[in-house]
């Protein structure tokens, strides 16, 4: 059985003619006779009556009918929702960032692909750079914002911010009396810092930062989210350097100086798994990326 046999086979329970039946479906008749035929070998049941008296539906053809018309009606939904679907207009995109990002344009981004794509479910789960990466790995993420280049072959970054770091101190201390901080200043401080584990390459940047200037900072504190470290700071637990968009988090009790070295900057990338087909997130990438992906 055959969709068209269903076309075929509705035409003519509309018309009880073959004639305007195959008229309707631009055919001549001898096929559409020979197609009726086929679909009720098919079938294993008589659903038309033909004599001298015209054509007529069998009890079969009219159960027949309501089932054929149900089976078109689903093969038409399917087609559209697959041409809306490659069109990226319907589906899911599942994005992960990292929390600095929140300060870094994401909102915007989303409100903007969210306005142009109602029908997409747009989901947002927070994980660090590495579990980003591994959930990438495995499908359970479609796009990410990682604070590393360094990810396997199967995945494409491209660079969304790069920002100063800056010191984060308590509102107290005396250092935020200045309009700078040199790192050299930091070497007897405490140290905040984004855990080693969840962001390694942020980790050893600060260390990095800090072993130029001449010193091991003394890490007291490790975290698993930005604004944990500048909670922490603004507490004063110690002090920590922390990418610019962080100033932009209202956190009480907490200042942000310049810092006096020039060093390289904090930067995020956007991440995805090129060897998987996501129209929803070809989208989103063209509204994030300034040439698209």
């Amino acid at each position: 059985m055959e969709f068209r046999h269903l076309r075929y086979f509705l035409a003519l329970a509309d018309e009880l003619h073959f004639g305007r039946a195959a008229q309707r479906l631009s055919i001549t008749q001898p096929p559409l006779s020979l197609n009726i035929q086929q679909l009720e070998a098919s079938v294993g049941a008589r659903l038309f009556d033909r004599d001298s008296k015209g054509v007529r539906l069998t009890a079969a053809g009219l159960a027949f009918r309501d089932a054929a018309q149900a089976l078109l009606a689903r093969a038409d939904e399917a087609r559209l929702l697959a041409r809306e679907i490659e069109a990226g207009a319907v589906g899911r995109l599942r994005v992960g960032f990292v929390g600095s990002v929140l300060f870094r344009g994401l909102p915007q981004w989303l409100a903007r692909y969210q306005a142009s794509h109602p029908r997409i479910d747009l989901q947002l789960i927070e994980l660090n750079s590495q579990e980003q990466i591994d959930a990438l790995m495995h499908d359970e993420l479609d796009v990410g914002f990682v604070h590393t280049r360094r990810v396997p072959a199967e995945l494409q970054t491209a660079r969304v911010h790069a920002d100063d770091f800056l010191c984060c101190l308590p509102a107290g201390h005396a250092l935020a009396a200045g309009a700078q901080v040199s790192l050299l200043q930091l070497r007897d401080e405490a140290f905040v810092l984004f855990s080693r584990k969840g962001s390694p390459d942020y980790y050893t940047r600060i260390i990095e930062m800090c072993g130029a200037q001449g010193f091991y900072p003394r890490v007291r504190h490790e975290v698993r989210h930005w604004l944990s470290v500048v909670s922490l700071v603004s507490q004063g637990l110690g002090v920590s350097v922390v990418p610019a968009p962080l100033q932009r988090s209202g956190m009480a009790g907490a200042v942000f100086r310049p810092l006096a070295e020039a060093v390289m900057p904090s930067e995020v990338f956007c991440a995805w798994n090129a060897t998987q087909d996501q129209p929803s997130r070809r989208q989103f990438l063209d509204l994030v990326l300034p040439g698209g992906a």
